[in-house]
């Protein structure tokens, strides 16, 4: 065993344990939810863009000596004094790196000090709002503003109406689709909410006679969202249907409505520009040329 002075530091690369911790640990035994592991991905490609400013290695190359305490500290201090992050979104990215790092610490007992250091380092203190609501004045003067002549408006006082008598969060309406609405006696709506709960939530006679004729004027499949949006749009463009389904779709009265989506899109702009690309040059967007870097692009 060597000891004293010519002993020399454990190398260790942090990306075979880093692809783990999003595969097996976050995939299969957290079976975390795509927003979840979305959160996590982009703290960490932002703390491996950070190191790689300070350091110049490129995130494969990067072994855990070099995500000390003192460097996720000065991470920490970055996001908030550079990218002007809260102290909540700053607490949140702590999480994500804490977490990777719990389960570094089953991997790589070498390391065992530099990961109880970082592990270590607290979540910041902030100021807790106090809670504010809306008077029945401003409701009544929030559900009034939607104008009822375009579909737009008339989907938006339906959505809020529903969001101020059940209280689901914003993630929870946008997700919801035609099926999760039971009309008739016992009038609900279902809903997967925050960390996959499911739940119903009783409709009011007023709620449910707009959904009614809502869910009327939608016309759409069970499966299909309940409030489509301009996301829905693109996503349906970029599939590859046509703008007068889409224009039935979203209820536009003609496709002009729906010719914005086209323009909106870079990635039929990008089409479009490769058919005039001379032969010699290679086609495609670019690619990380880290393995790291690509993994993370890839979840």
């Amino acid at each position: 065993m060597v000891s004293g002075p010519t002993r020399r530091a454990v190398m260790t690369l942090i990306a075979p344990t880093l692809q783990a911790f999003f595969t097996d640990r976050l995939g299969k035994q957290r079976q975390a939810s795509p927003r979840t592991v979305a959160a996590y991905r982009d703290t960490i490609k932002l703390l491996l863009g950070f190191v790689h400013k300070q350091t110049g290695k490129l995130p494969s190359q990067l072994d855990w000596d070099d995500l000390d305490a003192t460097t996720i500290s000065a991470f920490l201090n970055h996001l908030e004094s550079e990218r002007h992050n809260r102290t909540r979104t700053r607490n949140v990215r702590l999480t994500a790196i804490r977490s990777l790092f719990s389960y570094a610490a089953l991997r790589h007992p070498e390391h065992a000090m530099l990961i109880q250091r970082v592990l270590a380092i607290p979540p910041k203190r902030f100021d807790k709002r106090i809670v504010t609501f809306l008077s029945p004045v401003e409701v009544d003067a929030l559900v009034a503003a939607p104008n009822q002549d375009r579909w737009e408006g008339r989907r938006d006082r339906v959505l809020m109406l529903l969001a101020i008598q059940t209280g689901l969060r914003v993630s929870e309406l946008t997700g919801l689709n035609c099926n999760d609405i039971t009309l008739g006696t016992g009038a609900s709506v279902s809903c997967e909410g925050k960390g996959r709960k499911q739940r119903a939530v009783p409709l009011t006679a007023q709620v449910t006679a707009l959904l009614q004729i809502w869910l009327s004027e939608r016309a759409g499949r069970p499966s299909y969202p309940l409030f489509p949006t301009h996301t829905c749009a693109m996503q349906l463009l970029q599939a590859g249907v046509d703008t007068s389904v889409i224009a039935l779709w979203l209820g536009h009265a003609g496709v002009r409505s729906t010719d914005a989506y086209v323009h909106a899109d870079i990635s039929i702009k990008e089409k479009a520009l490769a058919l005039t690309t001379p032969a010699e040059a290679p086609p495609g967007r670019y690619r990380p040329p880290d393995k790291v870097l690509a993994f993370l692009e890839s979840l």
